[in-house]
């Protein structure tokens, strides 16, 4: 990721030349993944492969290494680790942070911002009410972590992972709907905005849920709730994570170790050590019951406008808007299959201007796709459910997996038709090359 912009630049360098990755690799004496990964910008070349790709180019080596230094950046990973009570939350911080510090991390946490308040004074029982609570806690979170975000950016290493000991959409789980969303506009921001400034959300579930002889208070002296009421504290909070691209629920279906090491492999997947991958799996399904949908407390709707750019190879490249009621944020994905169900995925965010500038490099042999998502929290597994305006009895849903032999727990009222997972013609970048009406026609048989 921090090195997109070279291996864009070297890729260019490429094309000029009129050279495939299999020749330069061939001059190089490497392999054609690691030319691929160098354009893709998952790895860069040494010194020494940089003096041969100088005279392949005809270019100066100071020019090279120049742009090499320019492009230069910081890789920060903001993530949220979340959860019910009792769910192993401070011991997760401390696995983490021996774990990626091993690994070559600096690994910044932003302390719980409720329990910092309530410890020492701040309380929803102190306040005059609950709002005025909950907006202080959020208005002391945005504040933490815009601190920890430019302190990151101030860092000697190139490699920073910022975990914040829950999120500020834990605090729409305390309040109503529109309390929350009317502290957001005094705030002068909204939910998608903050939701996905996150660059992954890992939830851990209670120990009430499955775990109940493990259920305890005494390790925070700022929880009170009783093992039913911390059930449905953990599923509100997962509610309100819902809608998040990246968001992973962490179950008790093994013994405690066992939940940790899992939830360290879903960070490292999501980090890109080695490389980032994601196991998917796709389903096609009988046209859902949109309003029940809807009506769900555990479903959160988003809009999704997907262009594909003009592509490298065997690299899908595409931007997203991706958001609802206008509230967009922006998203630049390169994608690389490596199996039936496993591809490395490169994503970054984009500002408005950035996004507008790469649709200028769209693949005007492909059309842009529309479709509304229906991101969905079910027996602890993230389910998104996409609803194309072209069609009218079926829509597609996807899953993404730890691994490859996961069992997928399919909700009761999703029907299916049959597993696209290795079908082509369900892929988003094949549905593109056709014209509307033509997949209107296909799809509706």
């Amino acid at each position: 990721m921090e090195n997109i912009d070279f291996g864009n630049y070297l890729f260019k360098l490429r094309k000029e030349n009129n050279l495939t990755q299999k020749f330069v690799a061939y001059q190089l004496d490497v392999s054609d993944k690691a030319v691929s990964k160098w354009e893709m910008g998952k790895s860069k070349p040494d010194l020494d492969k940089l003096k041969l790709l100088s005279a392949l180019y005809n270019i100066p080596l100071s020019e090279l290494l120049n742009n090499q230094e320019k492009n230069k950046k910081v890789k920060i990973s903001k993530i949220v680790l979340t959860g019910g009570p009792c769910a192993g939350k401070t011991t997760a911080l401390t696995w983490i942070n021996n774990y990626f510090s091993k690994r070559g991390y600096t690994v910044l946490f932003v302390p719980e911002t409720a329990t910092e308040l309530i410890t020492n004074g701040v309380a929803p029982w102190t306040c005059e009410t609950n709002y005025d609570y909950q907006k202080f806690q959020i208005r002391l979170q945005k504040v933490k972590e815009q601190i920890f975000d430019e302190a990151a950016k101030k860092m000697k290493n190139d490699k920073i992972l910022i975990v914040c000991d829950r999120g500020l959409l834990d605090n729409k789980a305390y309040m109503k709907d529109a309390e929350f969303k009317r502290v957001l506009s005094e705030l002068g921001t909204s939910e998608t905005q903050e939701r996905d400034s996150y660059d992954a959300i890992f939830h851990l579930v209670s120990a009430a849920k499955g775990k109940e002889n493990l259920y305890t208070l005494t390790n925070n002296v700022a929880r009170t709730e009783s093992v039913e009421e911390a059930r449905e504290l953990d599923e509100r909070i997962i509610s309100a994570w819902t809608g998040h691209p990246h968001f992973r629920i962490i179950d008790n279906s093994t013994e405690f170790e066992e939940k940790l090491e899992r939830l360290l492999k879903e960070i490292t997947s999501f980090l890109g050590e080695p490389e980032p991958f994601e196991i998917e799996r796709k389903f096609l399904i009988y046209y859902p019951n949109v309003k029940e949908l809807e009506s769900m407390p555990n479903c959160t709707k988003v809009d999704i406008s997907q262009t594909y750019l003009k592509s490298n190879g065997d690299i899908e490249r595409r931007v997203r808007a991706r958001g609802i009621n206008g509230d967009y944020l922006y998203y630049l994905t390169e994608k690389r299959n490596i199996s039936d169900i496993k591809r490395i995925e490169v994503e970054r965010k984009l500002t408005q201007n950035e996004y507008l500038a790469l649709l200028m490099e769209s693949d005007n042999k492909l059309h842009t796709i529309h479709k509304t998502r229906y991101c969905l929290s079910e027996n602890n597994q993230y389910f998104e459910i996409d609803i194309y305006p072209e069609w009218n009895n079926q829509a597609i849903m996807e899953i993404e997996l730890s691994s490859e032999n996961e069992i997928i727990n399919i909700p009761k009222f999703i029907k299916i038709i049959k597993e696209v997972t290795n079908d082509s013609d369900y892929k988003n970048y094949h549905m593109s090359k056709e014209m509307p009406k033509e997949l209107i026609k296909k799809r509706s048989k």
